[in-house]
């Protein structure tokens, strides 16, 4: 088929996105976050017999007094299998904004916030209040209209006669075509300026191409870890269906910081005008236009090395991947050649194969005795290491981010001996492939005046129940000294679903730093602050993940199995890493207490209350055998409670007795 054909049927195409007005209306998958941040993809849904939705726009009077009969049909029907959710398509309003509407008029329900429009857009959308039912089999809306037929215009039945919802989800429980499936709705209309303008106008050369060479072509590139390459129009209208789907349904491109939380280094992620925009260029059926083609145009050749060449360069073993298939973590060791320490300021990766390299996280041990090779990890203290035992963290690998430089005069330190620690992640692209990946380091002339740290709140005690949608733990880290904290690295397993960073403050404030809703273990980042974060002395970091232990996560390698710590995908982390530093400590005056971190970690999680005291029945059955006997002792204070510096004594150099990672 001619290119220009091609364009004509997803022309057409575009048309039945656009139009949604038949009855059978097929509706396709879309990710949204809802008024408090959660993630909800359509979908996921498909263990239930029916969703129902309804548009809801704040200020409309419609919508408020239309909630207490939805709200009313819900508690007789969610155990029935339908789920009920709200769709937020409105312009003027904003997550913040919507949030306040709900808690005033009581919505305790997901409202999801469709800032691009498209969605509403897909479905047609009209007016607030108007409910779609949409049947899970084939993803078709069934019946449109409004719930009842209670309210009008400025008035309003007592009861109501006709029961238009109810009757709906009756006749999807029977199994039975709904008898009217479409009603004109009752609400206050809703603004879709982009919807019937001409999409045509959309310039490939001058938008679209720009937009995917700033967020996508790093990947999308010969040799990358995308699997096709962006390389010329016609590459791009080929795949432009693929684009409109992982675009709705927000897997790419692969940033899942929430937008309203934070401001982060190497955002790559698209606003919500920027999504809009190239739906509807996709949905017009990818016009061409005039002008040149940005990326038909070679790229230049990178410098093998962007800072520059490196002062130390490490070769790692080796490793053969395979066509297809999954290959687990590997870890890879190469012992530390230098003789002498070293003030690491930078850190460079040049993987040997871009298209099988997903990614790569590089640590540094001192005490670790292994020799060079690959293997896996088999716990937590697996003498090839892992993510779990860096002892010093030297950032990472991801497409598009191969070089990283520590802030301006910090740096890590790297004593003689030893061994550098590799966790590394290999995608099979198709064709067996042998990688080679090197780091580059760079030194600092002279000893930096701050030293950048790494410390993990962790919780090795995790246990997830079998066939568990959304199981939560938790861990903390306090800072009994004031810190500057550069970089927040959330990490779990198949299961994590949603994970996040909040810090506490001395007065007991709790704030928001990073909240990930869409957790996905297949891209592995850490997620550095466009300004750094001051931490008082006093504060608690606390990090938060939520595990999807049910049959409806497809990347669940077994839902009927009670799930606990472990190195191995097929287990789970709760592991928040927090690169910081001291704001007080130097080169030349350190006061960094590693047993005291120690001890700090395992207050962390076994805290639960987070008062800064370790009761009895917060300690796990091995730590009570151990402490239980001595615990008078222990208690100086005699307040029935361990404080940090109670157990700092007894436990700081046996941390291996509890499971926690030593770092």
């Amino acid at each position: 088929m001619k290119i220009g054909a091609l364009a004509t049927v997803f022309a057409s195409l575009g048309l039945l996105w656009a139009q949604g007005s038949s009855a059978a209306q097929h509706v396709d998958d879309f990710r949204l976050l809802d008024q408090n941040g959660k993630s909800h993809k359509l979908y996921y849904l498909s263990d239930r017999k029916a969703v129902v939705i309804m548009v809801q726009g704040n200020g409309c009077p419609i919508t408020r007094t239309a909630w207490n009969a939805l709200k009313e049909i819900r508690t007789g029907y969610a155990a029935k299998g339908i789920e009920f959710l709200m769709l937020n398509p409105n312009l003027q309003d904003d997550r913040a904004s919507i949030q306040a509407e709900a808690h005033e008029f009581g919505y305790d329900i997901p409202i999801l916030v469709d800032n691009a429009q498209l969605v509403g857009e897909a479905l047609g959308v009209t007016r607030t209040a108007e409910v779609f039912v949409i049947e899970t089999q084939h993803w078709n809306v069934v019946y449109r209209g409004p719930v009842d037929d209670r309210l009008t215009y400025e008035r309003q039945r007592a009861t109501a006669k006709e029961k238009y919802l109810i009757d709906a989800l009756d006749n999807v429980l029977a199994g039975k075509p709904v008898a009217r499936a479409k009603r004109d709705a009752i609400g206050c209309i809703v603004n879709f300026p982009h919807r019937d303008k001409p999409a045509k106008t959309i310039s490939y050369s001058r938008t679209i191409a720009p937009l995917l060479q700033k967020n996508c072509v790093g990947c999308h590139q010969k040799g990358g870890i995308g699997p096709w390459s962006m390389s010329s129009y016609e590459k791009v209208l080929g795949f432009a269906p693929t684009i409109r789907e992982v675009v709705r349904t927000q897997r790419m491109p692969p940033w899942h910081a929430d937008p309203a939380v934070g401001h982060w280094v190497g955002d790559r992620s698209l606003s919500p005008g920027e999504a809009a925009t190239l739906v509807h260029w996709v949905e017009a059926g990818a016009p061409r236009g005039d002008g040149p083609d940005p990326l038909a145009v070679p790229r230049p050749a990178a410098s093998e090395w962007t800072l520059g060449q490196p002062d130390l360069v490490l070769t790692l073993p080796a490793y053969d991947v395979p066509a297809t298939g999954v290959v687990a973590y590997r870890y890879a060791t190469v012992v530390n050649p230098l003789d002498k320490p070293v003030w690491v300021r930078a850190a460079a990766v040049l993987p040997g194969d871009r298209s099988v390299v997903h990614h790569i996280l590089i640590g540094y041990n001192a005490t670790s005795t292994a020799g060079a090779g690959f293997g896996r990890a088999n716990g937590i203290g697996a003498a090839l290491g892992g993510i779990s035992v860096f002892e010093s963290s030297l950032g990472g690998y991801v497409p598009g981010t191969e070089a990283h430089a520590f802030p301006a005069d910090t740096g890590v330190l790297i004593e003689p001996g030893g061994s550098f620690v590799f966790q590394v992640h290999y995608t099979p692209a198709g064709k067996a492939s042998t990688d080679v990946t090197r780091l580059g380091l760079y030194f600092h002339d002279k000893p930096p005046r701050q030293i950048m740290r790494n410390v993990v709140a962790v919780n090795p005690l995790i246990s997830i129940a079998p066939n568990t949608a959304a199981h939560e733990e938790s861990a903390y880290i306090p800072f009994d000294k004031p810190a500057i904290v550069y970089a927040l690295f959330p990490h779990a397993h198949y299961r994590g679903s949603s994970s996040k960073f909040e810090i506490q403050y001395p007065d007991g404030r709790v704030e928001l730093l990073l909240s990930v809703p869409q957790y996905d273990f297949n891209w592995q980042r850490d997620y550095l602050f466009e300004q750094p974060l001051e931490v008082p002395a006093g504060s608690k970091i606390i990090h938060t993940t939520v595990y999807d232990n049910s049959t409806q996560n497809p990347a669940n390698p077994d839902p009927g199995k009670n799930v606990t710590f472990g190195e191995q995908s097929w287990e789970e982390m709760l592991y928040g890493g927090i690169r910081f530093r001291w704001r007080d400590e130097t080169a030349d005056h350190v006061i960094h207490d590693q047993s005291l971190q120690r001890v700090q970690q395992l207050f962390g999680y076994m805290d639960r209350n987070r008062d800064d005291r370790l009761e009895p029945a917060e300690l796990p059955a091995l730590l009570q055998r151990f402490v239980g006997p001595q615990l008078t002792l222990l208690d100086k204070d005699g307040d029935g409670k361990l404080s940090v510096a109670e157990m700092s004594g007894l436990l700081g150099g046996r941390m291996s007795l509890l499971g926690a990672p030593a770092r």
